[in-house]
């Protein structure tokens, strides 16, 4: 199933993809919570749509997409986790994963824009397989951690460079500026992709090809990074595993380039769906404005 949520920002409504059209499936009664996912909601939401497909409303197709998923609790990010982004880097492999936190605060929808921060110098693209993770563990083995996993989300780790690597050397700064964290337009059960580990994943800017990788190139894939990261973090329902992303990000290009007002990046990975970002000029917070 390809799980969708649309509608205002703060107002949005449980859907899926059905033949190529959004449906609402608020009928079922259920948003697509952690709770959802930690209580059997996909196998409720499945005999809820082979049941009453046929009585679904269409969802127009101007309407605004949100987040997939409605709360999630944490996204833990890895870096540096394709060989070809390693080596356009130049920087020298860990030992073991980088993990960092993505704020909350940053979630953002797949269409909705993002703010480039105040001062910024160097704010990048990362395309990224996200992992939903469907039932809470804590140390889990690697053979038993597929079992943990729910599905999958399109997710752009978009970074400030600047805040991350010259203003105290902590990658959270640069990682959870608001709308830094945009999702989806799907959450992906994990049925329709059997093997994660075989996606090509993409990115233009302004409609130039930048980043053209393949999940093959992980060098940890879904079922080690979901082992590991649950033994320094709880995995709960609702968390995201944000993989990392290969190369052709900005930092990486001869000469870089990071991005202004008025880009606009367009990226995707098989079965995940495509989102759109156009990229604005910083503005302050009000009650109006979450950016």
């Amino acid at each position: 199933m390809k799980l969708l949520r649309h509608g205002n920002p703060g107002d949005e409504k449980p859907g899926i993809l059905l033949n190529d059209e959004w449906y609402d499936t608020s009928a079922l009664g259920e948003d697509y919570t952690n709770d959802f996912l930690g209580s059997g909601g996909l196998e409720r939401l499945a005999s809820f749509i082979a049941k009453d497909r046929h009585q679904l409303k269409k969802v127009p197709p101007a309407t605004r997409l949100g987040v997939p998923l409605a709360n999630p609790g944490k996204i833990v990010c890895v870096g540096l986790n394709y060989r070809d982004h390693i080596k356009e880097t130049g920087f020298i492999p860990e030992s073991e994963p980088i993990l960092f936190l993505k704020a909350m605060s940053a979630l953002n929808g797949p269409f909705d824009g993002v703010m480039i921060p105040k001062d910024s110098l160097e704010t990048d693209w990362e395309t990224e397989l996200g992992v939903v993770i469907g039932k809470a563990g804590t140390n889990v083995e690697k053979e038993e951690a597929m079992n943990y996993v729910a599905g999958y989300i399109l997710h752009n780790d978009v970074s400030e460079r600047a805040y991350m690597k010259k203003r105290g050397c902590t990658w959270d700064k640069g990682k959870g500026c608001n709308t830094f964290a945009p999702l989806g337009p799907y959450f992906v059960t994990k049925d329709e992709i059997p093997d994660p580990g075989n996606l090509h994943i993409w990115l233009k800017l302004n409609g130039e090809m930048m980043q053209d990788g393949h999940t093959s190139d992980l060098i940890y894939p879904v079922p080690d990074l979901t082992a590991y990261i649950s033994e320094f973090f709880g995995l709960f329902p609702g968390d995201i595993i944000s993989t990392g992303s290969p190369a052709g990000s900005g930092t990486g290009r001869i000469p870089q380039r990071f991005l202004r007002p008025g880009d606009v990046i367009e990226y995707g990975i098989d079965e995940l769906g495509v989102a759109r970002q156009s990229f604005r000029a910083y503005k302050p917070m009000d009650s109006g404005n979450a950016g």
